[in-house]
């Protein structure tokens, strides 16, 4: 169970892969490094433990780690990097949003971890540490990282509301989605060929009807239904257009002549009256619509931050040559 690392940050890892970073390789980056944001360092350490984890990754799966120079140990290698710079950009931005993670937090979050995943085990935890190839204060960064994450978001998105009139205008707009088609129960015996069904309708109509479940269970090819006595419960709608219009014009109790669709040949007993369309009112559906509705525009409040942030952190992040992203793709215009 891969509970760090890779686990623990996927709302920061989303919004790098959404905004991108710019700058490019610099002989400014201090010899340890693979960047800097704004002047602070990433330590190749740092980079190094990340792709030594992804490493270990791979070797639990049974796969072999990309080599050096394949389109794919690039592609991990940039994502490694963009993803230590965002992390950054995020620590810089939370400092300046007055943000603070304090070492209790981050021992919290641990303790729920543990509890959650490992019964409150110490030794459990260790062994998945271990074969994860990570040790407890990589964790620790990690959560204080996914917690200044978790924070930056509650900030950007504080003020966002959702409006009664916007809640009635989504179910206004979509209100088939709130609608129960009309249903009812039925059963059915299906079965390929016509005389076959006349002869079994003969039998569940005579004075003396033979018993339609029996017959299903005897007869029926339909081995959805056939063990329970061809019973069905239907929603207009959702079966086939001659069974469906047969199915609902038939009075309770009443059976039907053969019915014949694509599958074969049906006799359709209804069982109970057909209960009517119903819409669930807005009174019933409004919290969950809001809570939609909020989530919703929180995500894109936050999309729009994480642009704004890369258009602020353009000329601020230099790369460690060999560990600058590659270039993003551009149109190329028709010469004249």
């Amino acid at each position: 169970m891969k509970i760090f690392r890779l686990a623990l940050l996927p709302a920061l890892l989303l919004a790098l892969l959404a905004a991108g970073c710019g700058g490019g390789g610099s002989d400014d980056v201090p010899a340890d490094a693979v960047a800097s944001v704004d002047g602070e360092p990433i330590k190749k350490q740092e980079f190094d433990q990340i792709v030594s984890q992804a490493r270990k990754s791979y070797e639990n799966q049974k796969r072999e780690f990309p080599k050096a120079g394949t389109q794919e140990y690039q592609t991990l290698k940039n994502q490694v990097v963009q993803f230590l710079v965002q992390r950054r950009q995020y620590e810089q931005e939370a400092e300046d949003m007055g943000i603070e993670i304090t070492d209790q937090q981050v021992e919290d979050r641990l303790a729920q971890i543990k509890k959650q995943y490992f019964g409150g085990d110490q030794k459990k935890y260790e062994a998945q540490l271990k074969e994860q190839g990570l040790s407890d204060r990589q964790v620790r960064n990690d959560i204080r990282a996914q917690l200044v994450s978790e924070k930056i978001f509650a900030e950007v998105t504080k003020d966002v509301k959702v409006t009664d009139e916007e809640v009635r205008a989504h179910y206004a707009k979509n209100k088939a989605n709130y609608t129960q088609p009309a249903s009812r129960e039925v059963r059915h015996i299906l079965v390929k060929s016509k005389a076959k069904a006349d002869e079994l309708h003969e039998q569940v109509t005579a004075q003396d009807g033979a018993n339609f479940a029996a017959l299903a269970k005897a007869n029926s090819e339909d081995t959805g239904s056939k063990e329970n006595g061809g019973k069905l419960t239907i929603s207009k709608g959702q079966t086939v257009a001659p069974f469906d219009k047969v199915a609902f014009e038939l009075d309770e109790n009443e059976i039907s002549d053969p019915v014949k669709t694509e599958f074969g040949y049906h006799i359709i007993q209804a069982l109970t009256p057909v209960k009517k369309a119903q819409t669930t009112p807005l009174k019933d559906v409004q919290a969950s619509i809001r809570q939609q509705l909020l989530q919703t525009k929180k995500n894109e409040a936050m999309t729009k931050w994480v642009d704004g942030l890369k258009k602020e952190y353009e000329d601020k992040v230099a790369y460690a040559v060999g560990f600058n992203p590659p270039a993003p793709p551009t149109t190329t215009n028709e010469q004249e």
